[in-house]
């Protein structure tokens, strides 16, 4: 059996509430804001990719569960949560760079399954870490506001296209991920400020 294996270890970390509420509320206003791409940028993948995506997704999240006793720590909850936003920032640039080739499409894929992998671990890690049932409550309600936005907003950008005659759906996707690239940049800068090392351990 293991010690303590029912308790988050801060091991001499803080969380910072304020940045981490601010956190969530940009990584939802970005999942919203994109939902709608990946139809656009999946389109040259053949669907037996997704198939083996699959399994590979599961396969990964069996092995990062077995690693529960050892992640279940603030400074890893912090370490995973910057590997994911610096993948997904990774995906961005990339995209911007070499839009729509069936590499692009593949490395968009393998990316997003990348973090997907890490969603059962981030989402037990942020509930033992946050603890109190009145911080749950906001994180939570950033989440759904930042999702909201994110979605009225990809509406609102899209229509505005519209009347500058861009009608073209690559298009419409391409310009959206200047605006995914800012936020993403918002989203590390409030993840930085979220985790602090003590200065007492």
């Amino acid at each position: 059996m293991y010690e303590n294996q029912n308790a988050f270890r801060s091991e001499g970390w803080r969380l910072q509430s304020r940045n981490y509420i601010l956190y969530k509320f940009f990584n939802s206003l970005f999942l919203g804001l994109s939902v709608g791409t990946i139809f656009v940028i999946y389109a040259p993948l053949d669907p037996s990719v997704y198939s083996l995506g699959g399994i590979l997704l599961a396969l990964a999240m069996l092995g990062i569960a077995q690693l529960y006793p050892r992640i279940m720590t603030l400074p890893w909850f912090f370490r995973i949560s910057l590997l994911v936003e610096l993948t997904v920032l990774g995906m961005v640039l990339w995209f911007l760079i070499s839009p729509y080739t069936w590499l692009t499409a593949l490395l968009v894929y393998a990316g997003y399954q990348l973090t997907f992998s890490f969603g059962s671990y981030l989402v037990r890690a942020e509930t033992m870490a946050l603890e109190d049932d009145e911080l749950l409550r906001k994180v939570d309600s950033a989440k759904q506001l930042g999702y909201l936005a994110g979605m009225a907003g990809s509406w609102l950008l899209y229509k505005l296209l519209e009347w500058q005659a861009i009608t073209d759906k690559q298009a419409k996707v391409y310009d959206l991920h200047w605006g995914l690239l800012g936020v993403e940049l918002l989203i590390l800068f409030f993840l930085l400020r979220s985790f602090k090392k003590s200065a007492e351990r």
